[in-house]
């Protein structure tokens, strides 16, 4: 059904264990995905979590408001069908990731960058044996292959609830290296989401906050930190 702006109906909502995993109901109706498959989460945390968020529900059914319940509709519906090429998506991320441009000038910035990503790349050689190498400018860098074959294993490893979290922190950073960092647990996600905003605060300094800019900033890291929470959902039983 097209939930969208539809008014409550139920009373109340439950968690029930299945063959397949936890469904959620609404009285006594199971939630459906949009293409009306069966909305069963992977554990009971995360079963919980989305049932949280149609309890929550006042009046009208607001999608936007439903993060859980999203994400749960774009694993169900498209990650499972298309693993291999969501997992192909994101790998490519590291032939083009954020941290690898850095800014030609001026040296404060330059230095910023430097302190902050360098020591991310470090890491991502000491965790999957992969060095991807940083460049002044914007001009495309190749990246070793052996490398890139690596990460496409790394990612594809990732089962699709997972993947579908880390989808959702490595497009909103617009770094796979900033996505695995928060996925593996080596940084939190609010430790990393500054990483990854590091000209844009440069250029509030020099020029001032545009509030519109703000304001899409703020949404882009509540959905970055919400991506970390369905990861760690799906670390509980």
């Amino acid at each position: 059904m097209n939930t969208a702006l539809q008014k409550r109906f139920w009373k109340e909502v439950s968690v029930r264990p299945e063959a397949a995993g936890y469904g959620i109901y609404l009285d006594d109706k199971p939630l459906k995905t949009p293409l009306k498959g069966s909305l069963l989460a992977p554990t009971m945390a995360v079963a919980k979590g989305i049932a949280e968020e149609w309890d929550a529900v006042e009046e009208k059914i607001n999608p936007l408001h439903m993060h859980l319940t999203r994400c749960a509709n774009a694993t169900l519906d498209k990650v499972v069908i298309d693993h291999v090429a969501v997992a192909g998506m994101l790998a490519e991320y590291g032939a083009t990731d954020l941290l690898c441009y850095r800014a030609e000038g001026p040296t404060e910035l330059v230095m910023r960058q430097a302190e902050a990503w360098d020591p991310m790349l470090e890491w991502m050689f000491e965790k999957y044996g992969v060095t991807l190498i940083s460049t002044a400018g914007i001009m495309h860098v190749p990246q070793p292959n052996d490398g890139q074959i690596k990460l496409q294993a790394a990612v594809s490893a990732y089962d699709p609830w997972r993947l579908t979290a880390l989808h959702d922190l490595v497009t909103i950073s617009g770094s796979l290296v900033l996505g695995l960092a928060v996925a593996t647990k080596h940084l939190s996600a609010e430790a990393v989401w500054p990483l990854s905003r590091i000209d844009e605060t440069w250029q509030e300094e020099q020029w001032g906050i545009d509030d519109s800019a703000r304001a899409g900033a703020e949404v882009k890291r509540s959905d970055f930190i919400k991506a970390a929470k369905l990861m760690d959902l799906l670390d509980q039983p």
